[in-house]
């Protein structure tokens, strides 16, 4: 479908992404890596000798970054897409998590720790069918929170009445 509308450097990098992972492109490297060292001998393991392999492994490594770099981009972009897909189409999900990677390292830890609230809130609740979204979450919480403001006011009232009739 995009094969024909991407340009010559994406096509490539397709291309050597998928040949580099290969185990034709281990084996040929292993290789390279063997017939290095058995020339050793041959040029009296000179720093020249050394030199080859160095600089070889230094350039491929060099270049291989930033190809995995954009295979990565690519791939993680891919995901992002097919998760908030996945958000937009499900009920009930919070349309907040769509692009979240978008968000400060600040604002990921704040969504982080209401997570890992809510995750020991999951793990007091019977019912394992029970699931929260974000906003459901937030509303069952001030439900809550407003529930125990109530009954901690009426403990108080009742605490101070118990006082005065004593």
């Amino acid at each position: 479908m995009a094969d024909k509308k991407s340009g010559i450097f994406e096509r490539f990098a397709n291309w050597a992404t998928a040949a580099t992972g290969s185990s034709a492109a281990f084996i040929g490297a292993a290789l390279v890596v063997v017939v290095w060292a058995a020339s050793g001998p041959i040029f009296n393991y000179s720093e020249t000798w050394q030199l080859v392999i160095n600089t070889g492994t230094t350039i491929i490594t060099f270049l291989m970054v930033f190809l995995i770099q954009k295979a990565q981009n690519k791939d993680s972009r891919a995901v992002h897409m097919k998760l908030n897909e996945l958000i937009a189409a499900m009920q009930g999900a919070s349309n907040q998590m769509v692009n979240i990677e978008e968000l400060s390292e600040k604002e990921l830890e704040q969504i982080h720790n209401f997570y890992v609230r809510l995750a020991a809130l999951a793990k007091t609740e019977d019912d394992l069918g029970c699931t929260h979204t974000i906003d459901a979450a937030e509303l069952n919480h001030e439900e809550k929170s407003q529930r125990s403001k109530s009954t901690s006011q009426r403990i108080h009232e009742y605490h101070s009445k118990r006082k005065k009739s004593n």
